[in-house]
């Protein structure tokens, strides 16, 4: 077992199958598509519509289509295209900071078993208290502190995206503009990491004694 391995059973109570409230689960695969529409948009700007890219093919097309375009109207057209792409990453981060907000609303309501505070706590203590599946109680805390670094690192895009996204209103601010895209730009990758390391962490889980995880996490598990 690696410590990347998410796992199907609770570690207090061995027996028993995790359970994904509703809530939970909706908002699982809405970040999930969230964050991947976020990080496509990224790619689109930084490959296909990058300036020096795509701004000769532009030229090309339009001139054998028998117009006439200087080369500084072939780059406002190819930066005013890559602006409407920033505008759905935008419209992406107030979705990601939307749902980050629902995450930390549904912890206050979430049943008491299946609190990731709660969560995080009791795989600590069992590790300290519970000599008998001790290894469980660890790779548990480890697999937890690992969503928590997530959270975090979640909690740091939606600041300094919306630092960003509302620069005008922070005027005072806008000389730390730099540090902070930068930041916002270093979450991204640790994000992706984060990203990489969960999907081969459910593969191999699913692969030995948590088969099934991925549809625990679609019909709400427990059963």
């Amino acid at each position: 077992m690696t410590v990347i391995e998410p796992t199907k059973k609770d570690v207090q109570y061995p027996e028993k199958i995790k359970k994904y409230s509703a809530s939970l689960r909706f908002w699982h695969w809405a970040n999930m598509i969230v964050i991947t529409g976020s990080l496509l948009t990224v790619l689109l700007n930084a490959t296909i519509l990058k300036g020096r890219n795509d701004a000769p093919v532009i030229k090309a097309a339009l001139q054998k289509a028998g117009a006439v375009v200087t080369d500084g109207q072939v780059k406002s057209a190819t930066h005013d295209l890559s602006d409407k792409v920033w505008d759905i990453h935008v419209y992406f981060g107030y979705g990601l900071a939307a749902l980050f907000l629902f995450r930390i609303i549904l912890e206050f309501f979430q049943v008491a078993d299946q609190k990731f505070i709660r969560k995080l706590k009791t795989a600590y203590n069992e590790f300290n208290t519970i000599k008998k599946q001790r290894e469980e109680a660890l790779h548990e805390a480890v697999v937890k502190s690992i969503y928590l670094v997530f959270y975090v690192l979640l909690f740091i895009m939606v600041v300094t995206g919306l630092f960003l996204a509302f620069e005008d209103f922070f005027e005072p601010y806008k000389s730390i503009r730099p540090s902070v895209k930068s930041v916002h730009n270093f979450c991204m990758y640790l994000i992706l990491a984060f990203i990489a390391v969960h999907l081969v962490g459910v593969f191999l889980a699913e692969r030995k004694d948590s088969k099934g995880i991925v549809s625990d996490m679609i019909n709400g598990g427990g059963e």
